[in-house]
Order: structure tokens, then sequence, then C-alpha cells
């Protein structure tokens, strides 16, 4: 097992190598620029950035956030974007170390264990990638464009589907068992047995449900409030968005996610109402405070709903 450092240091680079190339999205994709062509340039003068300038952070930091052919300002949101990739990746490479440490037996369970962990550290790891941006996007001009969510969408399905492929016969199925449910055909006298769901059959119908679910619920609120005050109050990019995030992290951790995300946009509404900078009119960006309620629930979610339902034990 090499040391935690020998991991943290090159997740940290990748984060900000992958951080510069969520910048160009960020610009291009709300525009429908390529991501591809041009190259990176200038937004000011249109000149075309050389590679030594365009070192993530550092060239920030070497150039003192200014174009070196015409002086123009740099944004801050560049090094933000790539300081937040980069430091999404670190706690990633902590659970990829600590399964590093986990006991190499050989056998059927743990190589199965192994292969879900990686695949759902990758799932955390795209996560972050599509939600970075998202979060900025929000921000900048209320538009959540369908290219990160509803590709977001199928790329969380299509990962719980990889996962289905290393469950062992019997893993994660659901059974239920019932005293008065016969799988036998009337008049037979074969034992009893059970309703159950295999665990592929679990686990896809699960996340399935989920997304339709978080969906809804948007939805749900969404026409409520266009039916009470003749208005929208959510965009359907935000019921995108949620489903989206359910795609990742199932249902329980969306709710969550939800919950805290409303809690942080009513904060915020709070504090710009007593700044005497919104009304009851202001259109706030929902789906940034979505974002960021998902990547703290993606961290830390399973524990703190695990500490809340011991409360009531």
């Amino acid at each position: 097992m090499p040391p935690l450092y020998l991991l943290s240091l090159p997740a940290f680079l990748l984060g900000l190598l992958l951080g510069s190339f969520l910048n160009v999205c960020i610009a291009r994709i709300p525009a429908d620029q390529s991501i591809l062509h041009p190259r990176s340039h200038c937004p000011n003068c249109h000149h075309t950035i050389s590679w030594y300038d365009n070192l993530p952070l550092l060239s920030y930091l070497l150039l003192r956030a200014r174009c070196r052919h015409c002086q123009a300002r740099i944004s801050w949101q560049y090094p933000a974007v790539e300081l937040a990739t980069a430091l999404w990746f670190l706690p990633l490479a902590h659970r990829l170390a600590l399964l590093l440490q986990s006991p190499a037996s050989g056998s059927d369970l743990t190589e199965s264990f192994l292969a879900i962990a990686l695949i759902q550290l990758v799932s955390l790891a795209l996560l972050g990638l599509f939600l970075i941006p998202l979060i900025v996007i929000d921000w900048q001009t209320h538009r959540l464009p369908d290219a990160f969510t509803l590709t977001g969408i199928a790329t969380g399905l299509f990962l719980i589907c990889t996962q289905t492929i290393f469950l062992l016969p019997g893993q994660d199925q659901i059974i239920f068992a019932s005293k008065h449910l016969r799988l036998s055909s009337p008049g037979s006298f074969a034992a009893r047995g059970n309703v159950f769901l295999t665990g592929t059959e679990a686990l896809i119908f699960g996340r399935l449900l989920a997304v339709c679910a978080a969906a809804l619920l948007l939805l749900i609120i969404r026409w409520s409030y266009r039916a009470l005050r003749h208005q929208d109050g959510l965009g359907l990019g935000d019921v995108k968005l949620l489903a989206m995030i359910a795609a990742f992290l199932g249902l329980e951790l969306t709710l969550l996610t939800l919950l805290l995300g409303t809690l942080l946009a009513s904060l915020y509404a709070l504090y710009l109402v007593a700044r005497r900078r919104a009304t009851a009119h202001t259109r706030l960006p929902f789906g940034s405070f979505l974002g960021a309620a998902a990547l703290a629930s993606a961290l830390l979610g399973a524990p703190l709903i695990t500490w809340y339902t011991h409360l009531f034990r």
C-alpha cells in the first residue's frame, strides 16, 4: 500500500487539469459553442493562449490575473473551478487508498466488493465533474444545460448497470418472506416459497425509481406553485438536475440533497432580503444550491443519515 500522498498528489493534479477543461465547458456550452475548436483564447482580445499561459492555477498566479497580451483581467472563476475540482478529487483519493488497504484474499466476494467500490469511486468523480460546472452556469445564467443534466442521468444509470455485472449470485437480492403466498400451482403440495427481486433487478429498478420519483417530486412542486401563483417557481432544468443526482446517489441521498439545497437557498434569500437586494419575485439559482448540497451529500450524507436514524432507536 503506497503512502496516501502518492495518491493525493496525482489526484489533485488530475483535478486541476479537468477543472481547466470544465472552465471551457462553462464558457462555451451555454453559448452553444464547440468545446474543441477553436483553441483557448482571451475573451477580450481573442488572442490564442499559449500552453505556458494555460497551466491550471499556476498561470493565473504568474500572470497576476491579467492577459499577457491585452492586460484584461482574468476572472477568478477560472482558478476557483480548477481548485474546486482538484479538492473534490482529494477525498476520493483517500477512499481509494483505504480500498487498496483491504485484504487481497482472491475470493469472489473480495473481488466483487473491490470492483463495485471502484465503480462507485468513478461515479463520485464523474458526479463532481457534472455538478461543479452546473453550479457555476446556473449562478451566472440561471440555466442548466441538457448537455450536462441529461448526459448525467444517462451516465449515472449506465454506471449502476455496470455495477450489476459484478454482483455475486444472491447478492443484494430482496426477499419478501410470506406465510400466505405460494409460487406453486393451485392444488400443489410443494413447499411455500418467497417473492423476491434479484440483486440486478433491485439495483437497476431501485435507481430508475429514484430518478422518476425525484423528477416527479419537483414537477409536483412546480405545478402546485404555478397553480397558486400563476407563474413558474421552478425551472425544468432543476427537475432534470435532481433526477441526475438521483441517478448517481439514489433516492435517500437525493432527498437529503433536496432538504439541504432548499435550506441553503432559503438562507441566501433571507440574506438578500435583509440587505434589500431581493424581493419576492427575485429569481434564485436553485440549481447551484442543489449542486452544492449534492456534493456534500455524496461525501457526508451516509454517515449523517446513520447518525440521525440512531437518534430514534
